[in-house]
């Protein structure tokens, strides 16, 4: 039975033909260890790729293709890298969990965004991506019922897509509830910026861009 309807399929298609330009690939982690809705996940992300000939899929087992799983930062299932273009290049642009409810959204916008070739972000964040020289990473944690929570994870995912050196992980922490506990996740959007630095809620660009300023400092 298809987990997107008909109107949402069209919806989907939509919004998609509005932005790919380029093939886009979603690099999809499965594991037999307690992965409770890899199933699920995976037969969504196929029923998506399935809406728009420049989408693809590419299937691994987190434990058996560790290699590929490290090559592409992922540590945790069920996880999907959004990769661009015909060499299939990775953008440190990543979900943890299953993109529902809400966060469909998140997962629509990194995939627009990646096919597009084109991030939205504001000169003066553009101007400190252009000067940053150590890495960082960002991790959002996200649930599907938030309607706050898109703008946090689309907003990391277009910092990482425009700097090398930026990660984002967009994590649905109901599935991963030690890392909520480690992070002491109380509320969402909560983004985690290089475990030294956190911001809670959707917050404007520039304040994000302070906070990833004072973890660099950290």
């Amino acid at each position: 039975m298809a987990l997107l309807n008909d109107k949402d399929r069209k919806v989907v298609r939509e919004q998609l033909d509005e932005g790919l330009k380029r093939p886009v690939t979603m690099a999809f982690f499965s594991s037999k260890e307690n992965c409770e809705l890899c199933d699920v996940t995976g037969e969504l992300v196929e029923e998506v790729a399935g809406i728009h000939p420049l989408l693809r899929v590419e299937k691994y087992d987190l434990e058996a293709d560790g290699a590929r799983a490290a090559e592409l930062g992922v540590d945790k299932a069920p996880a999907i890298v959004v990769l661009g273009g015909e060499e299939a290049q990775n953008y440190g642009v990543r979900f943890y969990g299953i993109p529902s409810g809400y966060e469909f959204v998140t997962l629509l916008e990194a995939l627009r965004m990646v096919g597009s070739d084109v991030v939205e972000l504001q000169p003066a964040t553009r101007s400190f991506l252009d000067e940053l020289k150590q890495p960082l990473h960002l991790q959002v944690f996200v649930t599907p019922g938030c309607p706050y929570c898109p703008r946090a994870g689309v907003l990391a995912h277009r910092l990482a897509y425009a700097s090398p050196l930026i990660t984002a992980d967009v994590v649905e922490v109901t599935e991963f509830p030690e890392l909520g506990e480690r992070y002491e996740v109380m509320g969402v959007p909560r983004t985690v910026i290089s475990d030294v630095v956190h911001i809670e809620g959707a917050a404007p660009e520039s304040m994000v861009v302070g906070k990833l300023r004072e973890a660099l400092a950290a």
